[in-house]
């Protein structure tokens, strides 16, 4: 007989990389989500900007249904009809011309990276490897993609670290300039900054970023886990700048609207640095995952439901400026489409998670990108009533936040 669950089990059962707050999600609908004890909360964090299509589509609910009833899991010794499926609408939406499908966005960025590895070797050889990065981006957990991402912390007490990896300032056009050269495979960045405190790339430095790399035989890669998928109005970020298209993608996230799925998409020429044996997944490509996922791109490549987003993005920042008129917390808004980052004052800096537990006892689901910023990623087709309904409860802990020493 199973005991009750309750958040105490967590400490005793759960490896401690993790401190969730007591309330116990048990059931979600739409933009809507209810604990154990039927409180209702709105949902402004997206499983961090997974669930663009809100909690349980009934259009999703339906594929993976039917899914399940058909065909679960073969491996890459066989391919399977969704898989392929999902390549060619992959394909059919962007620059590339292949995919290889991974369950998670590091396993899609540590494919990216090695490939743009073996790509430099194979053509130029074993000294063309530096991978460059910038500093505050955020590509995975595992060994290789932390040590990529320029964030210490994320690294601290897990070295020694894969070598080969220059970190530079984000947006910084002077020393990706200096730094470029001719040992160089790859340059690596977010179009937005997630972890990092939701901060944009300038048009500029993606254009120079875009000139550097094919003046230097390097490959550019957007890691667009987190802005893919239509978060910023666009199916994936990089289309707002044409002139800067990557070399090679990565998505997750919101791919599989909360079914762990990852792709990296890339140009053929690229591709072939992957021959036979030279990387591989046991569940990538897998039947349930990428039945979800072609459901997923064929509703978010609506371009309705894109025009959406940036309507809603305007009404929910002149909403955020409203409520910061009224309870004076957060010093910039900033982000693109439903990626918003709200930042604190210096004042209130390193207070982020007060701020996030003070909504979270009026009702709603947010995020913190760092210490001092409060993210929103809610669902791409959230209604205005539900953004009115969670403004009014963000509106209340603002003040709360105030009353409880925030002055």
């Amino acid at each position: 007989m199973h005991s009750k669950v309750t958040r105490a089990l967590f400490d005793e059962y759960m490896v401690p990389n993790y401190a969730p707050p007591e309330m116990i999600p048990v059931r979600g609908k739409g933009s809507r989500v209810w604990d154990q004890a039927g409180q209702e909360y709105i949902d402004f964090a997206g499983g961090i900007a997974v669930t663009a299509l809100g909690h349980c589509h009934p259009a999703l609910v339906d594929v993976l249904t039917q899914q399940a009833n058909t065909l679960w899991h073969l491996s890459n010794v066989w391919t399977n009809e969704p898989a392929i499926h999902l390549a060619q609408q992959l394909c059919q939406h962007t620059f590339a011309e292949k995919v290889y499908f991974a369950n998670s966005g590091a396993e899609a960025n540590e494919a990216a990276f090695k490939l743009a590895r073996k790509y430099a070797h194979d053509r130029v050889g074993p000294q063309k490897h530096e991978l460059i990065s910038f500093q505050n981006s955020f590509h995975g957990r595992t060994l290789f993609t932390v040590s990529v991402g320029g964030q210490l912390k994320y690294r601290q007490g897990f070295e020694p670290v894969p070598a080969g990896i220059t970190h530079l300032p984000f947006n910084d056009i002077e020393a990706l300039e200096k730094t470029i050269s001719e040992r160089t495979c790859a340059v690596v960045l977010e179009p937005i900054q997630g972890e990092g405190g939701i901060i944009p790339a300038d048009r500029d430095f993606l254009l120079a970023a875009r000139n550097l790399c094919d003046r230097h035989d390097a490959l550019l890669i957007f890691d667009e886990i987190q802005t893919g998928m239509g978060r910023t109005g666009k199916l994936f970020a990089y289309e707002h700048f044409p002139e800067a298209t990557p070399d090679i993608l990565t998505t997750a996230k919101a791919l599989g609207n909360g079914f762990p799925v990852g792709a990296m998409l890339c140009r053929e020429e690229i591709a072939t640095a992957f021959n036979f044996g030279s990387h591989g997944s046991t569940y990538g490509g897998n039947p349930l995952a990428c039945a979800v996922a072609a459901k997923v791109l064929e509703l978010i490549a609506d371009p309705d439901l894109l025009a959406g987003v940036l309507t809603r993005h305007q009404y929910l920042v002149d909403a955020l400026k409203h409520a910061n008129d009224n309870a004076p917390v957060f010093s910039a808004i900033r982000g693109q489409g439903l990626l918003i980052g709200c930042e604190l004052m210096p004042h209130f800096a390193g207070r982020g998670r007060e701020l996030l537990m003070q909504a979270l006892d009026a009702g709603l689901m947010v995020l913190v990108a760092g210490p001092n910023v409060l993210r929103l990623a809610p669902a791409l087709n959230i209604p205005e009533a539900d953004i009115d309904e969670g403004m009014t409860r963000l509106s209340s802990a603002m003040q709360c936040f105030l009353n409880d020493g925030g002055t």
